[in-house]
């Protein structure tokens, strides 16, 4: 059902979501029929016989893209849990993406001073962004707002991993975008999506592992990083969510199934030494 309403909603023509996806026209019909009676409304409206989303539909289809993300991860043996902690191993032609979730005391004894002092910080702060002690870490830190079903970033700090890595033009290019359209593509950032939202689902904190494969140059293609991270659940002073990513990169991580010559990959040059005890 959900592969029909996806497949719809990008080709919003029914013959070719047919076509695509090897049915017939009453089963894709009945499967967005199925869909739109156990949500409650209605995903698609036909305008002079052509096929639009509603708003209701353009609300669900970016979770809808990231469950048979996740769907077929699981399947292929990528996805699942360690201890409760999720993990995530995806390997492909000349992109890879490594995850493993770490319970959040490893933090304090981990490789990066800037986490744990940002922990402290958002503790000290009671996770109200606006307060003056995220001043210290703030050039450190990216921050996202959630909406219209997607993430969309509001800050990038100069001294950010990010900004290191990508540069800034590419970095003030990304204010004000979606996730899924910043920089590093819309597959690589969809699997960052379910950290982003169990954060948001319990407004606390997640530390995670990653190994994985961005552009930093487009005429190099992508190349190896290995970084720690941490993710805060804050509030604006609206009080509406936010959420602030803290990454340090590092060869210090430990993912279950990744090899140290993944590992050790990313050149050393690029690890980053941000001075915090």
């Amino acid at each position: 059902m959900i592969r029909s309403f996806t497949t719809m909603a990008r080709t919003l023509n029914l013959s070719q979501a047919v076509e695509e996806l090897k049915s017939t026209r009453q089963t894709v019909r009945r499967h967005i029929a199925q869909l739109e009676e156990a949500r409650g409304n209605k995903l698609f409206k036909v305008v002079d016989r052509r096929y639009e989303l509603t708003p209701a539909g353009e609300r669900a289809l970016p979770e809808a893209n990231d469950i048979l993300m996740r769907g077929q991860s699981w399947v292929n043996g990528e996805a699942g849990h360690l201890n409760g902690l999720f993990h995530m191993a995806r390997a492909g032609e000349g992109h890879s993406f490594y995850i493993q979730q770490h319970p959040i005391r490893e933090v304090w004894n981990g490789p990066s001073g800037l986490l744990r002092r940002a922990l402290q910080i958002w503790t000290e702060a009671e996770g109200q962004i606006a307060h003056s002690a995220f001043d210290e870490i703030r050039p450190y830190q990216l921050t996202f707002r959630h909406g219209e079903g997607t993430w969309i970033c509001v800050e990038i700090g100069d001294k950010s991993s990010y900004a290191s890595w990508y540069g800034r033009e590419w970095s003030l290019s990304s204010v004000g975008r979606p996730l899924p359209s910043m920089p590093e593509g819309d597959t690589w950032t969809r699997l960052l999506t379910q950290p982003y939202e169990d954060v948001r689902a319990t407004g606390g904190v997640r530390y995670d592992h990653v190994q994985t494969d961005a552009i930093r140059d487009p005429a190099k293609g992508p190349e190896a990083m290995s970084y720690v991270r941490l993710l805060l659940g804050c509030q604006f002073p609206d009080r509406s969510f936010s959420l602030v990513s803290i990454i340090e990169r590092t060869h210090d991580i430990y993912i279950d199934g990744l090899s140290d010559e993944k590992r050790l990959a990313m050149s050393s040059d690029l690890k980053t030494n941000f001075d915090f005890e």
